[in-house]
């Protein structure tokens, strides 16, 4: 007898009632790029279709998202004045903050996420307090308290720690609490590897480190048990949902922390890996509809529960069309 798995990919409707991975349009969140000043909307040269926003423009592309049907949103400030303690990051009136205030005024149905980091602030580019030339963990933890309450204060829905400093989610969950904000959830980037997907970011953001790198406090990309580490101490810390980033390139760590942990995960897909298509797209080299869609499938399948990605609103169509999910 001649075993026939090709039964079930005979037609489309057999084939759709058959897909083992499932996709929704609430399960995507797009990051957006807020920036000081009045009435700019500019297009982010290494991230085509990307926008740096002020805080009156930032509506429009809440707007757009909340059109194709995303109800979430990931938050970068970028501020006009940086020193090396990363001031505007807690500021009450900085960039960010505005920034929540403006769309959550208007636009209360949607989620605010914000990232909770001092890179964008500090006038060194590195996520936290420096000793010398190194970043001093335990004195920056006090910092990034500050910064997640006062994103609380504006009105954030969700709190996104992704300095990858050691006890930040119970330091940001004391926090939280004690200053009446328990039912504010935090959104771990547990597991965020020293990756250079990150290179269009760092233009969009203004966060490439003035001297050094990250190593010593991101993660190496040779591990993966080391992963599991990182996202099961912060489970025990009190994390709400963990986080994978990158993504792609990630897909064994992301099958790996999902096996081993309960909590909803999400994926990053990065900057390098959205302008990556983005540039053999306009190559003529792949389909970029066809990619964008095959890869994001490939990010659920590993197991992903929730997606961050520049191509939100694009892969919330697809879900809608049927052409995925």
């Amino acid at each position: 007898m001649i075993n026939r798995p090709r039964r079930l990919r005979t037609g489309e409707v057999l084939r759709k009632a058959v897909r083992e991975t499932r996709l929704s349009t609430d399960s995507l969140i797009q990051p957006l790029f807020i920036i000081e000043g009045n009435n700019i909307k500019k297009e982010i040269s290494s991230l085509p279709g990307q926008y740096h926003y002020s805080p009156d423009m930032v509506g429009e592309g809440v707007e757009n998202a909340l059109k194709a049907g995303v109800k979430s949103v990931l938050l970068f400030g970028l501020p006009e004045h940086k020193d090396e303690k990363g001031t505007e990051a807690y500021n009450e009136n900085g960039v960010l903050q505005q920034g929540i205030r403006e769309i959550k005024q208007r636009y209360p149905q949607m989620q605010v996420i914000t990232d909770i980091c001092m890179c964008e602030y500090t006038s060194h580019g590195h996520c936290g307090i420096l000793e010398g030339e190194k970043v001093d963990n335990d004195r920056t933890l006090p910092y990034l308290e500050k910064i997640a309450l006062s994103h609380a204060r504006a009105g954030a829905d969700i709190v996104a720690p992704s300095d990858m400093m050691d006890g930040r989610i119970n330091a940001l969950r004391t926090a939280l609490d004690k200053n009446g904000f328990t039912d504010i959830p935090v959104m771990s980037y547990a597991v965020k590897y020293a990756s250079s997907f990150y290179g269009p970011f760092r233009e969009a953001a203004g966060s490439t480190p003035a001297f050094g790198d990250r190593k010593s406090y991101q993660m190496d990309y040779h591990n993966r048990r080391e992963a599991v580490k990182e996202a099961l101490l912060d489970v025990e810390e009190g994390a709400d949902i963990l986080m994978v980033k990158p993504a792609l390139a990630y897909l064994d760590v992301i099958k790996e922390v999902r096996e081993k942990t309960k909590l909803p995960l999400a994926a990053y897909s990065v900057s390098g890996e959205y302008a990556m298509i983005k540039a053999a797209a306009s190559q003529g080299l792949i389909d970029e509809y066809g990619v964008m869609c095959e890869s994001a499938v490939s990010i659920f399948r590993a197991g992903a529960d929730i997606l961050i990605t520049y191509f939100a609103k694009e892969i919330s169509e697809a879900i809608k069309k049927g052409d995925i999910g």
